[in-house]
């Protein structure tokens, strides 16, 4: 039965990213590993994207990158994902203008840099996730949300509390963005499934 169940553990079937590179290359398209390197690209450029990218809301204006590296994440699978993310803070290292507000080591060492070690952690979780079925339905996707959320939370905030202590990581760390993250829930349950739909279309699986 848990095999079936909504929160299987098993992994039915390649992650999003990898079913459509399957399908490219026996389409006679790029090879399977020029594709790979290809959505590896395209996810760096979003990440870097959606790093900019303010939408006015309450309390504080919602940035996309955390809806963007957990969507990468469920999309991409736990190999590709972490690459991915694992790519996009190594040019930032390198000081590659991917972040919104600075690069270089000393900026990874500041206040973000317990957020941005979460990005990566959710890559690793989400994208195991993912290899197991859990962004097929909103429900799950949903889940998988609420735990990459999690993820981020707690490592920004305990490195936030080194630097300015716990509540006030808690005051400027967490709860300004309660809204907005619970926003980016409700689009990724509904907008991942709907990917997943595409797909099954373009692949025919």
């Amino acid at each position: 039965m848990l095999q079936n169940s909504a929160f299987s553990m098993t992994a039915p079937a390649p992650a999003m990213a990898g079913q459509i590179s399957r399908h490219v290359a026996k389409s006679g398209g790029l090879g399977e590993m020029a594709m790979t390197f290809a959505l590896l690209m395209v996810g760096v450029g979003i990440l870097a994207i959606s790093a900019r990218i303010q939408v006015p809301f309450y309390p504080v204006p919602v940035t996309m990158q955390t809806l963007a590296v957990m969507v990468i994440a469920m999309a991409y699978g736990s190999k590709l994902g972490t690459a991915t993310l694992f790519s996009y803070l190594l040019a930032g290292f390198l000081g590659a203008p991917v972040f919104a507000g600075g690069a270089g080591f000393a900026y990874m060492a500041g206040p973000t840099g317990g957020y941005l070690a979460g990005f990566l952690a959710v890559g690793v979780v989400l994208g195991a996730l993912a290899d197991r079925g859990w962004t097929r339905n909103w429900q799950t996707t949903a889940a998988a949300m609420m735990l990459g959320t999690a993820i981020i939370y707690f490592l920004g905030v305990a490195w936030l509390s080194q630097l300015i202590g716990f509540d006030k990581a808690i005051t400027f760390g967490v709860m300004p963005f309660i809204y907005g993250d619970i926003l980016k829930l409700v689009i990724a349950a509904v907008s991942v499934p709907f990917m997943w739909k595409l797909v099954a279309k373009l692949t025919g699986k």
